[in-house]
């Protein structure tokens, strides 16, 4: 029986195309059940999304759930075997989803993804108030891309797995797409990455097939 992954989350959610990506990423069939994160259908402990059922296992946690589709049907092929390499993918990893997404989607993403898809009025106090620090964010990532002190360039890992949702996301709005414009390196790193045919195969709804 060919193993199929069932992801259960919000077809929007940065996180749930984080899993999408890992699965095209290994050849690994998967279907998306639409699951609003604080729904009474949502598994989650904590009312995050996706849940993922695969090879008889609930998985939740999205790095947890990336790893094991790598490990479990792609032999690792994300993840370096360089015990360095390994690190700065590690370092990449958490620095995403500890700093740059809580900033991005509370200060940006979330504002004009509630005034886009839910029709509330735009926030922009809170934009506003968030886009200096978001502005070093994208500094920093720019600086480090630059210098190659970053993710790994030489290679596609899951690092830039969980690294290009975040970004083009921040680039989807107006005020992203201003300040990605402004870094040259991540706007050729994205560039390179929008035709990847796991990128092409997971893009949200209405998500031009080229870059704004």
């Amino acid at each position: 029986m060919t193993a199929e992954a069932v992801i259960h989350g919000t077809v929007i959610s940065t996180y749930t195309r984080i899993v999408q990506i890992a699965c095209e990423e290994a050849g690994l069939a998967h279907r998306t059940v639409a699951t609003a994160a604080q729904s009474p259908e949502n598994r989650h402990p904590f009312g995050k999304v996706p849940v993922v059922d695969l090879d008889g296992l609930e998985l939740y946690e999205s790095v947890s759930v990336a790893q094991y589709i790598d490990n479990a049907h792609n032999s690792g092929g994300l993840q370096p075997r360089d015990p360095a390499r390994r690190a700065v993918m590690d370092r990449w990893i958490a620095v995403a989803n500890t700093y740059l997404f809580p900033l991005f989607e509370r200060g940006l993403v979330m504002p004009w993804v509630m005034h886009r898809y839910s029709g509330f009025p735009l926030d922009r106090e809170t934009i506003y108030r968030s886009l200096p620090a978001i502005s070093r964010a994208l500094a920093f990532c720019e600086a480090e891309i630059q210098q190659n002190g970053g993710w790994d360039l030489t290679s596609f890992d899951l690092a830039d797995v969980f690294l290009y949702p975040m970004l083009r996301s921040v680039e989807l709005t107006p005020q992203g797409e201003a300040g990605l414009a402004q870094c040259p390196a991540l706007a050729s790193w994205m560039q390179e990455l929008h035709d990847r045919p796991s990128i092409a195969a997971t893009r949200w709804p209405g998500e031009k097939g080229e870059q704004s």
